[in-house]
């Protein structure tokens, strides 16, 4: 563990989201996957709001040509600004044009859809050397003070800039579904020192039920090792096999972090992301608990 924490900056953040999200046709044949609301605001939003609480102000999106939604909604748009205001509508004009003022936003294309590694590697001609995050496009948080990728940012800055992996432990039945941890220590409550990651193990077969859950936070040499790992599974270059070869090269680490999380891509958890963020507005909070006890009535006749 290093004591000089505030000389290692993370100022990036990279949110893959250039997949077709099949798994969420047909809506997702117009609409990309990342866009679609929880509330009132996009599910990559809830995204963008994580890296900024841990002052990340330049977010690089990888999209594909399909994803014109993402650029726009985080694109000026002074036409639209200027018809609201016509309209008096001052409140949200000014949601608007603070959207786009939110950080610095880059776009990279991933023209071929080559796994999670593939996919991160194409941001390397914007990030250079630069530390950065890595964030899934559909895994979102709830936070009251400090995000999940604030909690992953100040531990890679304890670890010395080591490959930080965050995640949470999940119920033996779910292990299959992620990459779990084989664990050398624990080196303090929430941080783990790792041997190795197992992806998607069968339940009895887990080194553990510390899940890696959609972030981590990376080093520069990460594109080094992406580089040089060979396609896996359905041709895919796996972001885990690269982190691998860090574990063995100079160490990485497995972060629990304490927000609760919501897997957008899989479309139950995407309805209870939207049920938990509605019933945080005061403005839906009472009719929406009336409304679910009388479904509940209704389903114990």
């Amino acid at each position: 563990m290093d004591n000089n924490k505030n000389e290692i900056k993370v100022e990036w953040a990279v949110i893959p989201a250039a997949g077709r999200g099949t798994r969420f046709l047909p809506i997702t044949k117009g609409v990309s996957k990342e866009m679609l609301n929880i509330v009132d605001r996009p599910t990559i939003d809830y995204i963008v709001d994580e890296c900024l609480n841990a002052g990340i102000k330049n977010i690089v999106f990888i999209v594909s040509e399909y994803k014109e939604d993402i650029k726009k909604y985080y694109s000026e748009d002074k036409k639209f600004f200027d018809e609201l205001v016509t309209s008096k509508k001052e409140e949200y004009a000014k949601i608007v044009d603070d959207i786009p003022k939110k950080a610095n936003f880059y776009y990279c294309l991933q023209k071929e859809m080559k796994g999670l590694g593939h996919a991160v590697l194409m941001a390397k001609d914007v990030i250079k050397d630069n530390n950065f995050v890595v964030c899934c496009g559909d895994d979102i948080v709830d936070f009251d003070k400090d995000s999940a990728v604030k909690e992953l940012v100040d531990a890679f800055k304890k670890v010395n800039g080591k490959t930080v992996v965050g995640g949470k432990k999940v119920k033996l039945d779910d292990i299959s579904k992620y990459g779990a941890m084989d664990v050398k220590e624990r080196v303090d409550e929430n941080t783990y020192l790792l041997k190795g990651i197992v992806e998607k193990p069968k339940k009895e077969e887990a080194p553990s039920l510390l899940a890696s859950l959609g972030k981590w936070v990376f080093n520069y040499k990460i594109f080094e090792k992406i580089e040089n790992t060979k396609p896996g599974k359905g041709g895919e270059i796996q972001l885990t096999d690269a982190i691998d070869s860090l574990i063995k090269e100079e160490g990485a680490y497995f972060y629990n972090f304490s927000p609760v999380r919501y897997d957008c891509g899989d479309k139950l958890g995407y309805l209870k992301a939207v049920i938990h963020f509605a019933l945080k507005k005061d403005e839906y909070k009472n009719d929406l608990l009336d409304y679910f006890k009388e479904i509940l009535k209704e389903n114990d006749k």
